[in-house]
């Protein structure tokens, strides 16, 4: 027995992928179709993506937004979670990356359920609070620039409705949250989880998921 988060070597990672992970065949696709991408780790873990797409089932949510796509993995396993009128406002500033998306997504037949907006993420955040939209979202996605996150939470806070979600990736940063930072993305990124320690508009749980998983709440 233990009361700790268990450190998981190949073997037993590889058994949690072979007795929990159920992906679409489209997902399989497209994780190897990024597998020789040079930014490969860009891409979240299949079993948080399975993780994500409980949540939203779970919520019943309707309405998502995704900042930052990359090559899609994400954005496919939430759309996929969502009801046939559900929708994902996707951000990102790649046409490049996100191209390498679009078949997948249309393989999975949610490609109408994707809204894919190419801008500055917080530009599109912010028309979409210029568009009285504030407050109509169940669910969000936080996996982009992280000395951004600050300004994409505070966004998404005011997108989503009271009981959303929020996801927030690589909280931890391959452990460097723990030690004196050394590169700006960390030091973003310690500063939002003290902020988020003591945030009384979000009921808060930080797991070590893939690379660090934050879910906050709103009140």
């Amino acid at each position: 027995m233990s009361n700790r988060t268990l450190n998981l070597t190949d073997t037993l990672y590889d058994y949690v992928l072979a007795h929990s992970l159920r992906e679409h065949p489209a997902q399989t696709a497209l994780r190897a179709a990024t597998r020789g991408h040079e930014r490969a780790s860009m891409q979240i873990s299949p079993e948080q993506g399975q993780f994500m797409a409980l949540l939203v089932k779970l919520m019943g949510a309707r309405n998502a937004i995704e900042v930052g796509v990359f090559t899609g993995y994400s954005a496919l396993s939430v759309a996929l979670a969502l009801p046939p009128e559900g929708r994902l406002i996707a951000c990102d500033i790649s046409d490049e990356y996100t191209s390498v998306a679009k078949p997948f997504w249309q393989q999975a037949g949610v490609a109408d359920k994707i809204d894919l907006r190419l801008a500055p993420a917080q530009d599109t955040l912010q028309a979409l609070l210029n568009d009285g939209e504030a407050g109509l979202y169940d669910f969000a996605f936080i996996d982009a620039d992280k000395v951004g996150y600050d300004g994409y939470y505070e966004s998404c806070l005011q997108l989503l409705r009271p009981g959303g979600l929020m996801v927030l990736d690589n909280t931890l940063r391959d452990g460097r949250v723990a030690a004196r930072a050394e590169d700006p993305d960390t030091a973003a990124l310690q500063a939002l989880n003290i902020k988020l320690r003591e945030d009384q508009r979000i009921d808060l749980s930080m797991l070590p998921i893939s690379d660090g998983v934050t879910l906050a709440r709103k009140r």
